[in-house]
């Protein structure tokens, strides 16, 4: 197994041990023959190819003949998912454990935390891992550093992930006509990698708020482990019936001060955007293009709102996906007012400078944006 960086097995994660336990415990994938997953992963490259052209020219981000820094495509399994993110993960969150790690002496828990050690939290952090591995169906990776096993553009540039056995297991599970799938997802994912690619300053701006809301974190770093570990104890099953543990807080309210709430508010702000622009653009694109698109629609929202089980939505909460729901429809109920009100150049000028995202209010009103934005460049 590939090691994610350096010394990965010292510190407050184990991220060796991370990969290794969420790898070890991934269900496996929907079954395919050899055949079959080949013909897969040659038409999610071929519809991610071709969702470039229709995505460019539906959202005008990118000026006629501009080409902008080029982004991998990476069709992968569950595992090769697992490997990215933790890759992702250490890379963000770095700041964050060195600060830790520097408390861990001092720390109340400091005795219990060693005893603990970075291998536990290894072990919990890949089952959570190992839970999410087969839920997500692309992904646009922002911050994740190249690796030989897993390129990613150059200077900084991101990567697009496609999972293919989630995809396929979806689309059976949709009972959806598989082509159009495949290409209905890879409308979304490409809309991400447009939008970063499109924006040079998005993807600094957005790195400097997540640092600023890690640097303001203040938790004991015990507080952090006993929320993976309750997590990690849903999923295996051995929590009381019931109990949801500090009101069922999700692991991002445990880490927020004054100033992190004002930060987690620009974030949410700008997540729903990219979330909702990525749910109008599939929308806009999809009836040229996908013959099937109103179905899979209406069956994937079906799936989305109603979730699985009562497991799921629990880890659900736990984890903060609840809240990303909700970034879906809030964000995309912001960007069709706003094209509706103004027109899609209008709406572009969402992308010319961090003072022109909307806030989370205005996400809520999005009247208020546009008046905003185009009372100050018109006035």
């Amino acid at each position: 197994m590939t090691s994610i960086g350096g010394a990965a097995s010292s510190g407050m994660v184990d991220w060796n041990l991370a990969v290794a336990t969420a790898t070890r415990l991934v269900r496996p994938g929907p079954e395919v023959s050899r055949d079959e997953a080949r013909a897969v992963v040659a038409e999610l490259r071929g519809h991610a190819k071709a969702s470039e052209e229709h995505v460019r020219a539906f959202t005008r981000m990118i000026p006629e003949g501009v080409r902008p820094a080029d982004t991998p495509v990476l069709v992968v399994d569950r595992a090769g998912w697992v490997r990215a993110n933790v890759a992702g993960f250490r890379e963000v969150l770095k700041p964050l454990l060195d600060k830790m790690q520097e408390r861990r002496g001092s720390s109340p828990g400091s005795a219990v935390f060693g005893a603990v050690g970075g291998k536990v939290t290894g072990v919990e952090l890949g089952m959570l891992l190992s839970f999410l591995s087969s839920r997500v169906l692309g992904q646009y990776e922002t911050f994740a550093p190249p690796t030989r096993e897993l390129p990613a553009g150059e200077n900084g540039g991101g990567r697009l992930l496609l999972v293919a056995p989630n995809i396929v297991h979806v689309e059976r599970e949709l009972d959806v006509d598989p082509h159009d799938f495949r290409l209905w997802v890879c409308l979304h994912e490409e809309t991400h990698r447009t939008q970063f690619t499109g924006v040079p300053w998005l993807r600094d701006h957005l790195e400097g708020e997540i640092q600023s809301f890690l640097g303001e974190t203040d938790v004991d770093p015990m507080t952090i482990l006993e929320r993976l570990r309750e997590a990690a104890q849903s999923l295996a099953g051995s929590r009381p019936e019931g109990e949801e543990g500090d009101s069922g807080r999700s692991l991002v309210e445990l880490v927020q001060t004054p100033a992190q709430r004002e930060i987690l508010g620009r974030l949410t702000a700008v997540m729903s955007l990219l979330e909702g622009h990525a749910d109008f653009v599939m929308d806009g694109v999809g009836p040229q293009i996908v013959p099937s698109v109103a179905e899979i629609r209406e069956k994937f929202q079906q799936r989305r709102a109603k979730g699985a089980s009562r497991l799921d939505q629990a880890l659900r909460k736990l984890l903060g996906l609840d809240a990303k729901l909700r970034q879906y429809r809030d964000g995309e109920r912001f960007v069709r007012a706003v094209v509706d009100q103004v027109g899609m150049d209008g709406f572009n000028r969402v992308w010319t400078s961090p003072n022109t995202l909307p806030t989370k209010a205005e996400i809520a009103k999005p009247a208020d944006w546009v008046a905003r934005v185009h009372s100050r460049t018109e006035g």
